[in-house]
């Protein structure tokens, strides 16, 4: 079983149409409407690929409920803690030509109350010993900055493997605190968090042991088009594939992190899986995510140490 937890958790309605004209009246040619947040990303498509996964996850209002419902349908089960505010909606556009625009909602602010009972479900959940937990997506209002630093203090305390997936201050703080199992920022959050452009593959590398110098063990890095990149102390690989057309870039990020929590075997092939899955998520429309047959891992290639003076865009 892998826990996740989304603490700042949608309901994701997303748009197709023919072109975005900013200022017009834009008509869509279909609408999907999804359950939507970072680790619920995660638990669903690691459902979708015969994993155990529980999602655990605020709600509130009528968007809320239907989240919950959303996910039974998916076959995601999930521990939904009441909170007095509405759980929010966010909207994606996505152009036929792939350009995704998201608006996100801020969501309701949680009390003190509401985050300690987030926690508390949580650390029930982790009291029966799961694989791995999983924290992602943004913080809602109310919550602090070291909410995540929290949530990885009690995973240790159970001795279970904590991946993250966040960014901005939540992230940096995290990462400080050190003891995270896997921190899975795309090359802007890395970037932001090192105060630096990251401009080739060495670039990458040694941000990535900034993060693993902190305390924590391994960093898998999106590098959006170019593939991703896994640095651990004891080696880095890289994989990507040929070029594709996105038909929605959204949960990419989310279904590679589920693909390498799903894999097993040595790190590279692990990861070969993670960017299979991603690149199979952009191949989808709106929020959808990769079922079995969506993967192609024979279009993945895996390059152990890559040349560091390599540049990013030449991946």
């Amino acid at each position: 079983m892998i826990v996740t937890l989304t603490p700042n958790p949608s309901l994701d309605r997303a748009l197709e149409l023919d072109r975005l004209v900013v200022g017009e009246v834009n008509r869509a040619d279909r609408a999907h409407v999804h359950p939507g947040g970072k680790g619920i990303n995660v638990s669903r498509v690691l459902v979708g690929h015969g994993v155990d996964s529980l999602a655990v996850l605020p709600t509130g209002g009528p968007d809320g409920r239907r989240l919950v419902e959303l996910l039974d349908e998916h076959g995601v089960p999930a521990v939904a803690v009441p909170v007095h505010g509405d759980t929010r909606t966010n909207l994606t556009l996505v152009e036929r030509g792939g350009a995704t625009t998201k608006v996100n909602a801020p969501g309701p602010k949680l009390t003190p109350d509401e985050v300690d009972a987030l926690l508390a479900a949580v650390e029930q959940q982790l009291a029966t010993r799961p694989r791995a937990l999983v924290g992602a997506g943004s913080l809602p209002l109310g919550a602090a900055e070291t909410f995540f630093v929290r949530l990885a203090g009690l995973a240790a305390r159970y001795a279970v493997p904590f991946a993250l997936d966040t960014s901005g201050l939540p992230l940096a703080r995290a990462i400080r605190s050190g003891g995270l199992t896997l921190v899975k920022p795309n090359d802007e959050e890395l970037a932001e968090l090192v105060g630096r452009d990251l401009v080739t593959v060495g670039d990458v590398v040694d941000a990535s042991h900034e993060v693993l110098d902190a305390g924590n063990r391994a960093v898998l890095v999106s590098l959006g088009a170019h593939g991703a990149m896994l640095v651990v102390a004891e080696g880095v690989w890289w994989a990507g594939g040929p070029p594709i057309v996105p038909l929605s870039t959204v949960g990419a990020g989310d279904s590679t992190l589920a693909g390498f929590l799903a894999a097993e075997g040595r790190a590279g092939e692990r990861l070969r899986t993670a960017v299979a899955f991603g690149r199979a998520a952009v191949l989808l429309p709106g929020t959808a995510v990769p079922r079995p047959t969506d993967i192609d891992l024979g279009a993945v290639q895996v390059v152990e140490n890559p040349d560091p003076r390599l540049a990013l865009k030449e991946l």
